[in-house]
């Protein structure tokens, strides 16, 4: 059988309309492709199967003035990034690969979050085992630690750009491929608490259909 955009099935498709300076760098560290730079505008998708990124991928650069940042096939579920300083070049981006999939934005899954959990004063122990595998910044004795986990993957990375937005706390962790996005956020209580909601408000904003699975 050969696999066509006509028998894939979005995951998820997130919009970031303005990058913050750590969630660019944190994504820019971790790209093989064009890297972001803070205040740009970004547009990720998650399909399954994953080969599907590559024909979306060509639609998009070949109709958009976008850059391509993420062009990633994992087991089970395949994801893109497409960015540039242009927000309405970077929308139409989004809209041309939604249409080629034959679907809107709310026909992917709503993000269900699998832990979402804050541990404060933090133990300086913990913390330097935390630090052995971060991605970005520190975690120090005595923060207070977010811990989050969303399936799809993609939508951790909505959560990670408004949590910066809403305070100044520090991203230890991001990974948004594969099964389950994970995010990590390091700061004082109140900067903590005030991202915390912001994440949150922006994950229940999603429109989307039930049922996803960590698989």
């Amino acid at each position: 059988m050969t696999t066509t955009t006509a028998n894939a099935e979005l995951r998820g498709a997130v919009l970031i309309d303005r990058m913050q300076p750590q969630f660019a760098a944190s994504i820019a560290a971790n790209s093989d492709g064009y890297f972001p730079v803070a205040g740009e505008t970004a547009f990720w998708l998650e399909v399954q199967p994953g080969i599907v990124v590559n024909r979306l991928m060509d639609a998009a650069l070949k109709s958009c003035d976008v850059k391509p940042g993420a062009l990633i096939t994992e087991r089970s579920y395949g994801t893109l990034e497409v960015h540039g300083e242009d927000q309405g070049q970077v929308r139409r981006a989004g809209e041309v690969m939604l249409k080629a999939l034959g679907v809107r934005a709310e026909d992917g899954y709503a993000p269900r979050r699998l832990t979402d959990e804050v541990i404060r004063k933090l133990d300086s122990h913990q913390a330097a085992l935390i630090n052995r595998s971060r991605s970005g910044m520190l975690v120090l004795g005595d923060d207070t630690l977010y811990t989050l986990e969303v399936t799809p993957a993609v939508f951790v990375l909505l959560a990670a750009n408004e949590a910066e937005k809403a305070a100044p706390v520090r991203l230890v962790d991001l990974e948004n491929n594969g099964a389950v996005g994970r995010l990590r956020l390091a700061g004082t209580d109140a900067e903590i608490d005030a991202a915390v909601a912001a994440a949150r408000r922006a994950l229940e904003g999603v429109p989307g259909r039930g049922g996803a699975e960590a698989r």
